[in-house]
């Protein structure tokens, strides 16, 4: 049976990347495969994926720099992780840069179809757009209106307002709030969220709401 979209396999290792394939045309998913970043890039840019399985040791790059510049982007595609460094260590650095699910090599070819299985079930869930009252999100074009009304968003405006919306009237620190749209640790400095904090409450005027500054705690998405 051929599943809607494809998957990409982006893996240096020719063995891996047949055995791969063979386990996931077998199920019947549409595959296509890089061995480089360029080529998963090049591959990217013709069309999205429905989830990428990612190499972490690639020969032209870091896999997880890889996927910190997909995370950046706010492109949410769901990624396993592969790679045969699997110490605790390497398992929590593969999750902070945005990896959905991380697996060592070698690996149960049975495990690996599961993995990818959850991955392309837990990705069927998420919305492809995000209402509330007059504000419509649409995910996969990282773009907002108000009433229909384009809100020319950037890419930091988008991923936070999505941030918010997702959870309305709560109270959201600036640590955790810069970790979701920027990927990284604030490291103290709050400005280049302040800036864009601002920015997007002047583009919400006359939406019907607002976001609140509590001084030393956090931002609240909230009716006006």
């Amino acid at each position: 049976m051929n599943k809607q979209g494809y998957l990409l396999m982006v893996e240096d290792e020719p063995r891996i990347q047949a055995n791969n394939k063979k386990i996931l045309e077998r199920e019947g998913y549409a595959l296509r495969q890089a061995y480089t970043l360029a080529e998963a890039r090049k591959i990217m840019e013709e069309e999205q994926p429905r989830a990428i399985v990612l190499d972490i040791q690639l020969p032209d790059g870091s896999g997880l720099k890889f996927l910190h510049e997909l995370r950046e982007a706010s492109n949410t595609v769901p990624v396993l992780v592969l790679t045969a460094m699997g110490t605790k260590e390497d398992v929590v650095r593969g999750l902070e840069s945005g990896g959905d699910d991380y697996l060592s090599k070698p690996y149960d070819p049975l495990e690996f179809l599961k993995r990818v299985q959850a991955l392309l079930r837990r990705a069927s869930t998420i919305p492809d757009t995000l209402t509330i009252g007059r504000l419509k999100l649409d995910i996969p074009s990282d773009t907002a209106y108000i009433d229909g009304e384009d809100m020319c968003l950037s890419q930091k405006e988008f991923a936070l307002l999505r941030l918010f919306i997702q959870r309305p009237e709560k109270m959201l620190g600036a640590d955790y709030i810069y970790e979701k749209v920027w990927g990284q640790e604030m490291a103290g400095d709050e400005n280049a969220l302040r800036t864009i904090v601002s920015r997007l409450r002047k583009k919400l005027t006359d939406s019907g709401y607002t976001i609140a500054v509590e001084r030393g705690e956090g931002y609240v998405f909230e009716r006006e």
